[in-house]
């Protein structure tokens, strides 16, 4: 076992990152979250609790929604992961993000980019969701500052002007 308690070396893991195919080389049970933040830059997947109670590290795989706080790289060799970064598309912020800049949703950041992913996800399964599925499907994420009603507000006009997603 090595000091950093690995039972086996770096090895090189293949995954596709935002759309683009990356390698990287790393232990099998390195968090995905170290390795999107120091390994590939990027910064906007936050760590807030490293349980996997805050949804601020947030991202999809393969379509899914998971907190990446969890998940040892090795479990993402081969899929396809998607970050806040991987929203914005040709200098166009997604309708997401943008509605959570009209309606105050984004205030310190740290839990924006999980939560916007969680709506993607949420949306991409529900484009009408009614406010009790919203609130569901942003449950596993948490805020500290916007008490929510900005939020849910993000949320809610993005599915009501059935905006592109």
């Amino acid at each position: 076992m090595s000091a950093s308690g690995e039972t086996t070396g770096a090895q090189k893991i293949h995954l596709t990152v935002n759309g683009e195919v990356v390698s990287v080389r790393a232990y099998p049970m390195e968090r995905l979250l170290d390795v999107l933040r120091h390994e590939l830059g990027l910064n906007g997947v936050k760590e807030g609790c490293g349980e996997g109670e805050c949804g601020s590290c947030a991202v999809l795989m393969n379509g899914e929604l998971v907190n990446s706080c969890l998940v040892p790289i090795a479990q993402a060799s081969g899929v396809q992961v998607t970050t806040i970064e991987g929203l914005a598309k040709d200098g166009r912020l997604h309708p997401l993000q943008e509605s959570f800049l009209a309606c105050g949703g984004a205030q310190c950041g740290i839990c924006t980019p999980g939560m916007i992913l969680a709506a993607v996800h949420l949306l991409d399964r529900c484009p009408r969701p009614t406010l009790e599925q919203i609130k569901e499907g942003l449950s596993g994420n948490l805020c500290r500052c916007t008490g929510y009603m900005q939020i849910l507000e993000a949320v809610s006009r993005v599915a009501r002007e059935n905006l592109p997603r």
